[in-house]
């Protein structure tokens, strides 16, 4: 039987529509430091941290970066992108389905792969930070997605077993994190997760009408 007692979301891709705005300040940065970097090969950073994309990159590349220089670089690169949006909105249907929840008494927390910065950065410019009692980013808490580490951090500040925690993700990354820590995964395949594999997922849902009606149907039976 399955039961949600909290609820763990991604930030990117499931709250608002960033993921585009980070590919661009990416691809700023690659084109600063003139680095081929394809489509396809950028595609599988996705739903990871800053250093772990550059660490893949420059140990693929063979360059003679310093890791910590480059991770510095692209958090002050996205930091300054993302500070000149003047809003950022929320996905839609997204606000009704939190107020729901909130209604509800359900804790949410948001467990992100984005730097601290750039999570408050667009918790700000969305209006969304007062849904959730904890907000946090894989960058602080150990490994990055897939590994486990930031869902089960999440959990522990809920004060709420992995078994009993649903979470709601949008990349390759984030649906293997989250099975990973034993928690029930719904895929939200909206616009930016094209070419993300989500067939790890227990529910794949395409808005949040469908999620809000899962998430009754789950709360119901864990109640």
């Amino acid at each position: 039987m399955i039961s949600a007692k909290a609820i763990i979301f991604d930030m990117d891709g499931v709250l608002v529509d960033s993921e585009p705005h980070h590919i661009r300040s990416e691809r700023r940065m690659f084109e600063k430091m003139q680095i081929p970097i394809s489509q396809e090969e950028h595609a599988h950073f996705m739903g990871t941290a800053t250093d772990v994309m550059w660490s893949r990159i420059i140990e693929n590349k063979q360059l003679d970066l310093e890791l910590e220089e480059m991770v510095a670089m692209q958090n002050r690169e996205t930091h300054l992108y993302f500070s000149g949006l003047p809003y950022m909105e929320p996905m839609s249907g997204l606000v009704s389905f939190l107020k729901q929840i909130k209604k509800q008494g359900i804790p949410m927390a948001v467990a992100s792969s984005s730097s601290v910065g750039t999570i408050d950065i667009v918790m700000e410019k969305s209006g969304l930070r007062s849904f959730f009692e904890h907000v946090v980013s894989s960058s602080v808490v150990g490994k990055s997605k897939p590994a486990p580490d930031v869902f089960l951090y999440a959990a522990q500040l809920l004060q709420t077993p992995p078994e009993d925690c649903m979470v709601i993700e949008d990349s390759t990354n984030g649906v293997r994190a989250a099975k990973a820590a034993g928690m029930y995964c719904v895929a939200y395949a909206g616009a930016s997760s094209e070419g993300q594999d989500h067939s790890l997922a227990d529910r794949i849902i395409y808005d949040y009408a469908e999620l809000e009606e899962l998430v009754t149907t789950v709360i119901d039976r864990g109640s």
